[in-house]
């Protein structure tokens, strides 16, 4: 057996800033030889950011991947690092004829093996995801090949992401070819409790192969999407020997015990098991193992519980929404409802109270209450704040035209919604709208109103998570929140009956079934995609079954104008589902 010390770069990358990403390898890579590694994995596609989508189909953004990645190779050696090896994801080509159905450019979502200054081995995903939030087949072309690099006698094998989560391919090649250790870097979205899902996939591969798997992941936000990082190193029976921590970056550094291949050199075709051929194409850095020295035990950092985890995923979106699109500062309406509230907090953990700013805009209809927690939010928190009455705006546009019911009461929330785009546009403010998924989904919102802004932290939670995560939020905090104020969401405005106050004694259940009960059947229809019949199967009532169809499927279009927000759920509204907003199919119950 020999030894060799991994070092997994559970690293943010920014899409499209390839010097910043590249800069970020450098300092990295530094790190890990300081710590005595001696190979560094960073995560897929990790000098161009990902997901890249359309730039993809760009000659330039593709020859910026390539030079970058030559660049960085010549770069480390230059530092006095070529000599240790580093395994980055980027984007490379397939030099293949262009033809009808293949994407321009034929590119790859590839890995390279740098080493000595040179790029000693490139190769690229076999399997395309094309499912969910994935667009691999509009992007790319498959690879059809298994890197196998020596390093102090130990066989590596390269692969990609997807490569371990579907059966056959490189991965299925794994064990023929006597690798005995499996790198696989990974840009891998979050979902609530994935991580266990990661953890029993990676065991079972490595069972399959008969070695050891490092599996090192993605952690940022993306516009939709947030990576959660949660690395993991397992051994060849599946056994947990090392994770990272979750939402945070980390330089994962673990010793391994690895068998000593004797393995001839050179280019060999395997049946992948999936109706394609894998060649396995072996090189050697070194064959001598490292002198024997004393490992350092390996680091399983504790799991987050559920409401940890969502609330953890939503801080981060926000925190690097404003970051990476350059904002200073956020703005949204305070109503002193549980959304805003809820939405306000997770802006203050995010960035920190100083940089977020509250309107309070009260109606002819807008309770004491409501005034009162709005107000005690903002002296729990010490975020900006002010007061903008708008009954008299909303009586200057009465005057002019004449709007009734449902019309009126929206007329208050575009006044709010113009007041919060008029601020953001004279300040610079981002405005984060406060939509839930309940509300999302039935069209409880109105559009150009509470749904003006640029981006929608709670999006993807629905209403009776949005309590969830307010009560864990004022009983917990982790290290990484920007707020220190306990408890920092009035009681008031968790207990109290939600409404959305556009005319007297409203109330949210005037129009909607309880929450309860409306989120598990939400959760079926749109998460489960089930039909009208099996909705009733499962055992809700016919009757709340036909309405709350109608009102989800009545709602595409404005949901197609709602702006983004994080991805918590397996189906999110956006990347994850997508309809015709022109469509007369209808669901029956009979």
């Amino acid at each position: 057996m020999a030894q060799l010390r991994i070092a997994l770069a559970q690293t943010n990358p920014v899409v499209g800033d390839l010097t910043a990403n590249a800069e970020r390898l450098l300092a990295w890579t530094r790190d890990a030889a300081e710590r005595g590694a001696h190979l560094v994995v960073f995560t897929e596609m990790f000098l161009t950011g990902y997901p890249v989508e359309d730039l993809v189909l760009r000659t330039s953004f593709v020859d910026a991947s390539i030079e970058t990645l030559d660049e960085v190779a010549r770069t480390l050696e230059r530092e006095g690092l070529g000599e240790l090896p580093v395994v980055v994801g980027y984007v490379d080509r397939a030099g293949l004829a262009p033809r009808v159905g293949q994407p321009k450019g034929a590119s790859l979502d590839a890995a390279a093996l740098l080493h000595r200054g040179e790029v000693v081995i490139r190769t690229a995903k076999h399997h395309l995801p094309n499912y969910g939030v994935f667009d691999e087949y509009r992007y790319f072309v498959r690879g059809d090949r298994l890197p196998v690099f020596r390093l102090h006698g130990v066989d590596v094998a390269i692969a990609v992401c997807e490569d371990l989560w579907q059966d056959g391919g490189p991965v299925a090649v794994v064990g023929q070819a006597g690798a005995g250790l499996l790198v696989v870097p990974n840009a891998s979205p979050y979902e609530k409790e994935k991580d266990d899902v990661r953890l029993e996939l990676c065991a079972r591969r490595a069972r399959e192969a008969g070695c050891a798997l490092v599996y090192v992941n993605q952690v940022g936000g993306q516009d939709e999407l947030v990576f959660d990082g949660d690395s993991i190193v397992v051994d060849g029976a599946g056994e947990l020997v090392a994770r990272a921590g979750q939402f945070t970056e980390e330089l994962l550094v673990v010793d391994l015990d690895l068998p000593v291949s004797d393995a001839p050199i050179g280019a060999f075709p395997h049946d992948a098991g999936d109706g394609t051929t894998i060649t396995v194409d072996r090189v050697v850095l070194s064959s001598e193992p490292v002198a024997p020295y004393e490992p350092a035990p390996g680091r399983i950092a504790e799991r987050l519980d559920l409401h940890a985890e969502v609330y953890s995923a939503l801080v981060l979106a926000v925190r690097d929404y404003v970051a990476k699109n350059g904002f200073r500062s956020v703005i949204l309406g305070l109503s002193g409802g549980i959304d805003s509230a809820l939405t306000a907090t997770i802006a203050s953990d995010a960035i920190g109270p100083s940089r977020v700013n509250v309107v309070l805009m009260p109606s002819r209809y807008s309770s004491e209450h409501s005034l009162a927690d709005a107000e005690e939010l903002v002296r729990r928190q010490g975020v900006n704040s002010q007061v903008v009455p708008i009954a008299e705006i909303v009586n200057a546009f009465e005057k002019e035209i004449d709007l009734s019911g449902l019309a009126a009461e929206n007329l208050q929330a575009r006044v709010r919604g113009m007041i919060l785009m008029g601020l953001s546009n004279e300040h610079g403010h981002l405005v984060l709208t406060t939509g839930n998924k309940s509300e999302l989904a039935t069209g409880y919102s109105t559009l150009y109103g509470d749904s003006a802004g640029g981006f929608a932290p709670i999006k993807d939670v629905p209403k009776t998570m949005v309590w969830e995560l307010s009560r864990w939020r004022n009983a917990h905090s982790e290290p990484q929140f920007l707020m220190s104020a306990e408890r920092p969401i009035p009681e008031n405005s968790i207990s109290k009956e939600p409404s959305a106050e556009l005319r007297p004694d409203q109330r949210d259940t005037d129009s909607l079934p309880p929450y309860e009960v409306l989120d598990r059947l939400l959760d079926d229809y749109v998460e489960k995609d089930m039909g009208s019949q099996e909705l009733i199967a499962a055992g809700h009532d016919p009757a709340l079954v036909t309405r709350v169809i109608r009102l989800v499927d009545l709602a595409e279009y404005k949901r197609r104008q709602y702006p983004p927000g994080p991805k918590i759920t397996p189906k999110n509204f956006g990347r994850d589902r997508r309809l015709p907003i022109t469509n007369r199919w209808r669901e029956t119950t009979g």
